[in-house]
């Protein structure tokens, strides 16, 4: 059997310190990780369940580069967050084994458009088009935890043109990554290939055209993106 229409390139990210690919499947990001960022959107940081939304598989960036302003926002807003590599699949899978699913992690860009977000909120409507946008997932180069471990500890910093904007620490997370991913297996059964957005710390905010945003984490590549 023929496709009826074309059949479009697998989206992937570089694996760091070779010519592999990682291959994406999808996209999940955690909602308001941080106590502090969950303040600053005006909702409660006590420790309930986490929340996941989805971006699609060919919204990542890899590497980062050149990303165009979207259209239909005048406030676009910067995420940084740390990435989760699921290489293992599986469903119900137990907190205490979770790492063993994980093939590596990756500093991550939840671009947003934080206007449409807002007036959806108000409305009581799905905020799908404020986060699953074109190019709306920029992602560094995968660190394999077998090289880089497991990172749950460190400093996470994004600046805007080299003046600092978001820092926090790993540490800082309301849900551990084998916490997230627990629960997200009870939702939906991972597979190889998912990528995991863990959520962002306090100092989110606009960025405009021109604009260079610099995200790091202790022992990941930096993930530079110039908005277009």
């Amino acid at each position: 059997m023929a496709s009826v229409i074309p059949v479009w390139s697998i989206p992937s990210v570089p694996v760091a310190g070779s010519a592999d690919t990682f291959p994406v499947r999808r996209i999940y990001c955690v909602g308001r990780n941080y106590a502090a960022h969950a303040r600053e959107m005006g909702a409660d940081p006590t420790r309930e369940p986490p929340f996941f939304f989805a971006k699609p598989a060919d919204a990542v960036v890899p590497g980062g580069g050149r990303v165009p302003y979207p259209p239909a926002t005048s406030s676009l807003h910067h995420e940084v967050e740390l990435v989760v590599a699921i290489g293992k699949g599986g469903a119900d899978i137990p907190a205490d084994k979770a790492l063993d699913h994980v093939y590596g992690y990756a500093v991550g860009l939840d671009l947003t458009r934080r206007d449409l977000q807002s007036e959806a909120k108000a409305a009581g409507k799905p905020w799908d088009m404020a986060k699953g946008f074109d190019q709306s997932a920029p992602i560094s180069a995968l660190h394999p935890a077998a090289a880089a471990g497991h990172p749950a500890k460190g400093t996470i910093r994004l600046t805007v043109n080299g003046d600092k904007r978001q820092e926090g620490d790993l540490s800082d997370q309301i849900w551990s990554v084998p916490e997230v991913i627990a629960t997200l297996s009870r939702l939906v059964t991972l597979a190889p290939g998912d990528l995991i957005y863990t959520g962002t710390p306090d100092g989110v905010g606009p960025v405009k055209a021109g604009d260079r945003l610099d995200g790091s984490i202790e022992g990941l590549d930096t993930l530079t993106v110039t908005i277009g």
